[in-house]
C-alpha cells in the first residue's frame, strides 16, 4: 500500500499515473496549495523542501517525481513501465528520464517561479531565454519521435512517455505550446487516450489539457 501526497496537475501527476498503470493499492492525500499546506509543519516532516510529490513507500517518505517513477517501475516490472534491466532499451529509458528531469523540469521551475531567479517576475530577456531553452528541448524531442517514435523508446510505450506528456501539458499556456510540434502532439494524443490518463482526470478533477 502506497500513500501519495499530491496536488492536481503538478509534478505528482506522473507518479499518480504510474500507480494507476500498475494497479497497485494506494491512498491519496491532497496537499492544498491554496492553503499553503505544502509548508505546514506536518508536511515538512515528510518533505523538507515543501514540494510534491511525496510517496510513502513501506513507511518511508520518498520524493522527486522522476525518481519515484523509477522506483515504481522497478518494484512492479510486470506493469511494463520500463524495459528489462540490463538491456539497451532500459539504458535508453533511464537516459530519457534523467534528461527530462535535469533539462526540462529544472527549466520549467524557473519559468513558473521567477522568485527562484531572484525577482518577482521575469524580465523580458529572461522570459525569452527560458522560452527558447524549453522550445529547444521540444525541437530535439520532436525530431527523436518523428524518426523513431511514436514513443520515446520507439514502438513500445513506457513510463518515460507519462513523464514527457505531463511536461507537454505544462506548456499549454506558453507562447508556443508543445502540441504545435507534430510528433509531440501525436505522443500526447496516444498517452491521453490511455485509461490511466482519463482516470486521473476524474480523480484529480482536471478538465483542460
Amino acid at each position: 500500500m502506497y500513500t501519495l501526497y499530491y496536488s492536481p496537475g503538478t509534478a505528482s501527476m506522473v507518479v499518480h499515473l504510474a500507480l494507476l498503470e500498475i494497479g497497485a493499492p494506494h491512498a491519496l492525500r491532497l496537499v492544498d496549495f491554496d492553503a499553503d499546506a505544502q509548508h505546514s509543519a506536518e508536511y515538512l516532516k515528510l518533505n523538507p523542501r515543501g514540494v510534491v510529490p511525496t510517496l510513502v513507500v513501506d513507511g518511508r517518505p520518498v520524493s522527486e517525481s522522476a525518481a519515484l517513477l523509477m522506483v515504481l517501475a522497478d518494484r512492479h516490472p510486470q506493469a511494463g513501465l520500463a524495459p528489462a534491466p540490463g538491456t539497451p532499451e532500459h539504458e535508453a529509458w533511464q537516459q530519457w528520464i534523467v534528461y527530462l528531469s535535469n533539462t526540462l523540469m529544472s527549466t520549467y521551475r524557473f519559468w513558473f517561479y521567477p522568485s527562484e531567479l531572484g525577482s518577482a517576475e521575469h524580465t523580458p530577456e529572461v522570459r525569452v531565454a527560458l522560452q527558447h531553452k524549453i522550445e529547444g528541448v521540444w525541437n530535439l524531442l520532436d525530431a527523436q519521435l518523428a524518426a523513431n517514435g511514436p514513443y520515446l523508446l520507439g514502438k513500445e510505450f513506457s513510463g518515460a512517455d507519462l513523464l514527457l506528456t505531463m511536461l507537454l501539458r505544462w506548456s499549454r499556456n506558453m507562447p508556443r505550446p508543445a502540441t504545435e510540434w507534430p510528433a509531440l502532439k501525436r505522443l500526447a494524443d496516444l498517452v491521453r487516450a490511455r485509461p490511466s490518463w482519463q482516470r486521473l482526470y476524474e480523480i484529480e478533477g482536471l478538465s483542460k489539457w
